[in-house]
């Protein structure tokens, strides 16, 4: 009885080599992918909170600015939208510092609240507009 071998075929070789290709860049970028997008950052804290309408119910797309109080030094400004649940949150450096937080939105009156942090924490906050 003869027995038949089966032997490589060229369409089995494309593909075993393929697959070996794809192993080897899929080991050379997964290291690569998994810091994707993220930048070193240093301590931060969080200011959040949520944002109402006179009714009691969130306010969707209100502008909340915080801006260093003028005492303070000179640094950026940083800015976010309420979500669908009226909620924002803001990361900031970490370390004692004064802010300026300021919420608008068009038809209400704009609110203005200062704030001090010591370090790395995180500031929760309820603004409730009223209409203009």
């Amino acid at each position: 009885m003869r027995t038949m071998r089966r032997t490589k075929t060229k369409r089995t070789k494309k593909r075993t080599g393929r697959r070996a290709l794809l192993v080897s860049l899929a080991g050379l970028l997964l290291p690569a992918a998994r810091g994707w997008g993220k930048k070193e950052q240093g301590a931060q804290a969080v200011i959040a909170g949520t944002v109402f309408r006179d009714t009691g119910f969130s306010l969707r797309g209100a502008e909340v600015t915080v801006r260093p109080a003028p005492e303070g030094r000179k640094r950026k400004e940083w800015k976010a939208l309420s979500d669908a649940r009226g909620e924002f949150a803001v990361r900031v450096p970490a370390g004692p510092a004064s802010y300026n937080l300021v919420v608008s939105a068009s038809g209400y009156r704009s609110q203005e609240k200062t704030l001090t942090l010591a370090g790395e924490e995180r500031v929760e906050f309820s603004f409730q507009m009223e209409p203009k």
